[in-house]
């Protein structure tokens, strides 16, 4: 069964149960897969399904901060549940210490060593971690390791 299966298939189920949450968040990234596969004109392949998952969650992420920001606690809650909805269907995420291990191998592969390095590190790192960690997070490691090493230079 593919992932868009997968999420259909979800989705009706939620609708059986009258989980309205579980329902319409499955049906808000169903219409972004539909949207990508139009725009495409094929149907996505389970990455290219993942890829759309991890955006809507990045989305909802970024406005939890907005949300907390103005005070509306409320907002960002409804917004961490449906982050919780999406997570079944992202895979594992990769811990801190392991992000670092792998930059610092990414540092080490490409001989960056300076700040200015950072997309030569990012191009090399973020296949790797792609679906897996969050960019943002990523790149502040990216960011910490780089300024380590240019000084120790």
């Amino acid at each position: 069964m593919s992932l868009t299966e997968q999420l259909q298939a979800d989705m009706k189920n939620a609708m059986r149960d009258g989980d309205a949450l579980r329902r319409d968040t499955l049906r808000m990234v169903i219409a972004a897969a539909q949207m990508a596969a139009k725009e495409k004109r094929e149907p996505l392949s389970d990455e290219e399904t993942l890829a759309v998952i991890t955006r809507e969650v990045k989305k909802r992420r970024e406005s939890i901060e907005a949300y907390r920001a103005a005070g509306r606690d409320d907002l960002a809650d409804q917004e961490q549940a449906e982050i919780g909805v999406l997570s079944p269907y992202l895979p594992e995420q990769m811990s801190e210490d392991e992000v670092r291990a792998l930059v610092v191998e990414a540092i080490a592969a490409t001989g960056a060593s300076s700040p200015r390095d950072m997309g030569r590190v990012m191009g090399q790192l973020m296949p790797r971690v792609k679906g897996r960690a969050d960019g943002k997070l990523v790149s502040g490691l990216v960011n910490q390791e780089l300024a380590k090493t240019a000084q120790a230079e």
